[in-house]
Parts: C-alpha cells; structure tokens; sequence
C-alpha cells in the first residue's frame, strides 16, 4: 500500500509517474477520488454495488487513456466526466428510471451515510433516518438537478468544472443548484450537513483501489 503522506504528489506528477512506468502510484489517484466518484455513481441513482462497478471502470478507462488526458481541465474534471459517461451508458443500457430510488446497503455492509461524530450505540437507528431521508429525496429530483447538487456540493467542483463535466453553462450550473438546494432545504440542510451525504467507507475504498491495481497488473502483463 501507498503511504498515507501523499499530499506531496500533485495528480500531475502521479500521471507522470504512471506514464513513466510507476504504475504502483496510480493507487493515490485511486484513494484521491474515489469518494468523488462514489457521490457522481449514487447521485445518479445506482445503488452501492453498480456505483463500485462504475467506479472501477472508471478508473481502469483513466488508466488506459491517461496518455490523452491534455490538461485543458483538471484531472478530477476529466475523471468525473468519464464517470459520468459511464453513468449514462449503462443507465440507458439497463433503462434505469430516473427516478429510481437507489437501494439501501444491505445490513451486514458499512452504512455509507453514517455521520462521524455518532457513538456506535446510535449507528442503527441514525443510519435507517438518514438513509431514508437523504436517498428518498435526492432521488426525487429531476437528474440534472441531482447531478449538479453531487458535483458542486457534494464532490466540491466549482462552477466551471460542474459545467465542464456536464457540458453546459457556467449560469445552467447556478441555476440548477439554487433549485436544487431549494427542493431539498426542508428535507435535509435542517439536520445533516452535505459532508455526510453519499459518505465513502474507508473499507470500500480498500476494495476499488485493489480491484483497480489487480486490472491494472493484468493490463500489463
């Protein structure tokens, strides 16, 4: 495993690496993103395994074509975006509804929205309220909207990149988020706070990075 101090790496200098033969580093690209990319798969409305499934793809398609990646936007951009074709190509391939409620983890898995600062005492019935609550109504909102809140609130984006990833513009962005933070105000922003949304666990996490490394291996050999 890559060590835990690796701030130091720009994603710059890590596709340098990578394309240079250190292929081992790819892994901090892994870890960096994703809890972005998890939010991108959820917000779409696929439950939490086809949103792992996606995100490996993901990062196998970024690995391949890393060589085209020019620069003219920022590498999480360009990650998200490819993110976001895989979610369309496989939302239409399967004819998912729009609107399709995402599925709750089953009960033996991490609860992927669990807010840190609980006792485990609490975990339960929190987990049950938050996932109901949080899933059932960003799920009602017209996909744009969805997406939009999942770029610029949950993954951080700033506007220019939203409207990069979802080729519009920069005022569509604005917009859409407005009405977004509208619809979901009453439901949410009076009790969680966004960080808690579409939470990544460190357990998940350990599973894409060595599903991704283990293709990666395969990819070279």
């Amino acid at each position: 495993m890559i060590i835990k101090s690796v701030q130091q790496y720009t994603d710059v200098a890590i596709i340098e690496q990578v394309l240079a033969g250190n292929t081992a580093l790819f892994e901090i690209i892994i870890r960096r993103y994703n809890p972005y990319l998890y939010k991108v798969g959820r917000s779409y409305g696929f439950n939490h395994q086809d949103t792992e499934d996606l995100m490996q793809e993901t990062f196998i398609n970024s690995y391949v074509n890393l060589k085209q990646f020019a620069e003219r936007s920022s590498f999480k951009t360009w990650l998200i975006t490819i993110m976001l074709h895989q979610c369309y190509r496989k939302a239409h391939k399967f004819n998912y509804l729009k609107e399709q409620t995402a599925d709750l983890l089953p009960d033996n898995s991490s609860f992927m929205f669990l807010p840190k600062n609980h006792s485990n005492t609490d975990d339960a019935v929190l987990s049950r309220e938050f996932n109901k609550v949080v899933e059932a109504c960003l799920q009602q909102l017209p996909q744009e909207y969805r997406t939009t809140f999942a770029l610029r609130e949950l993954a951080g984006l700033s506007v220019a990149e939203t409207a990069g990833a979802m080729n519009t513009s920069g005022t569509n962005v604005k917009v859409r988020l407005t009405r977004a933070k509208a619809m979901l105000r009453k439901a949410i922003e009076k009790t969680y706070s966004t960080e808690d949304i579409y939470e990544f666990n460190l357990v998940c996490c350990d599973r894409i990075v060595n599903g991704v490394m283990k293709r990666i291996s395969a990819l070279r050999s």
